[in-house]
């Protein structure tokens, strides 16, 4: 079995404000020759719907188109931004994968591990096996037979992370969108399934969904 190994990587420091820094430049030293899963999930704060996860690989080819793309952090780009570069990522990936946990599994594990059981997933249906998984944030992934590292605020400082990230963000919300129709008391076309205000109204006189988080705190109204 391939030793697991963690590292937080921390790049930072040498360049100005709103430049970017990109991991796959850096010629950081934990990064062997073999292909790179970024691995990166979305949806983890939402009170509706699965949280799920995305890994990806790009050739080293994709890095620079990518680039000029001006790929960022899923959050910080427009909708109709992240679907272009969601099309772009997979059309350039040499693999790619979606891995969800259900709201079932969400009140059952807790949050927090039912992020890792997705992002699990992501990898185990990668057809094509990396070399190194890039797993964002600081907890390791239980259960995968290859190295990982985590990047805290990966999806800011490694474009396969950020990759990962917009593929899942734009796979999530499309799910959402599709499921949005059947309870369309709680505006998730707007909030995504996330806690805006609309949506916490909502909860106050309709009670929760089959599929809200009935562990967290907000979908525990007793009608």
């Amino acid at each position: 079995m391939v030793q697991k190994k963690q590292a937080v990587v921390s790049l930072g420091s040498k360049t100005s404000p709103g430049e970017s820094i990109w991991l796959e430049l850096s010629g950081y030293s934990d990064i062997q020759q073999g292909l790179i899963a970024g691995v990166d999930e979305v949806g983890r704060g939402a009170l509706f719907g699965p949280v799920v996860a995305a890994a990806v690989i790009l050739p080293e080819s994709a890095i620079p188109v990518l680039m000029a793309a001006k790929i960022k952090d899923s959050k910080k780009l427009s909708s109709s931004r992240r679907i272009q570069l969601a099309q772009q990522i997979c059309a350039l990936a040499i693999d790619w994968k979606i891995g969800f946990a259900s709201t079932a599994e969400i009140d059952s594990i807790n949050i927090l591990q039912a992020t890792l059981l997705a992002m699990k997933r992501s990898v185990l249906k990668l057809k094509v096996q990396p070399a190194l998984c890039l797993i964002d944030g600081n907890q390791l992934v239980k259960g995968l037979l290859m190295p990982q590292q985590t990047i805290v605020k990966g999806d800011e400082r490694s474009l396969t992370i950020a990759s990962a990230s917009i593929v899942a963000k734009v796979w999530r919300d499309d799910l959402v969108m599709r499921l949005a129709s059947k309870y369309p008391m709680y505006d998730l076309e707007q909030n995504k399934g996330y806690g805006s205000q609309r949506h916490l109204t909502a909860l106050q006189h309709y009670g929760a969904s089959p599929l809200h988080r009935r562990s967290f705190r907000p979908c525990q109204i007793q009608l």
